[in-house]
């Protein structure tokens, strides 16, 4: 396959490297925040998680076979502090991480549409229809844990 545009790796890089650096890493299967969290909320934020690193993996190999080379992740030191973050706290952060991911993607469609690959646009494609179903988990459960108060 020749090689993608660069705005098309810089986009794709771009959104990767979010990805990485998304929220959704800390919360790995022995996460307090998983293990606190209702049965009915556990098995989606496990999903989500999952679903976090496969889409940094999917992106990351579509880059190398576009050409390009993809980002090495990044390090937040002030993220550590998560840890001492109840679910009830961290859950409109999550909201808002996955709001703010599904903009980026869209913003990503928008701009590389003309350019990109078909491969590309339609991975993007589904890791918005992906974002846009745990979003809606994410809020229902911060409204539920909202509404227990």
């Amino acid at each position: 396959m020749p090689a993608a545009p660069a705005a098309v790796i810089d986009t794709l890089n771009s959104l990767l490297e979010a990805e990485l650096n998304s929220i959704f890493r800390f919360l790995t299967e022995g996460s307090p925040y998983i293990s606190r969290a209702t049965a009915e909320l556990r098995a989606p934020l496990n999903q989500m998680v999952q679903a976090n690193q496969r889409r940094a993996r999917d992106l990351a190999a579509l880059i190398e076979r576009l050409g390009g080379v993809p980002v090495p992740p990044s390090i937040q030191p002030e993220e550590q502090y998560l840890a001492f973050l109840t679910l009830k706290f961290l859950l409109p952060k999550l909201v808002d991480a996955k709001r703010l991911m599904i903009q980026r993607y869209e913003n990503a469609l928008r701009a590389i549409r003309e350019v990109a690959p078909a491969e590309a646009i339609d991975l993007l494609r589904a890791h918005i229809a992906e974002d846009q179903q745990h979003l809606r988990i994410l809020e229902k459960a911060a409204a539920d844990l909202a509404a227990r108060k």
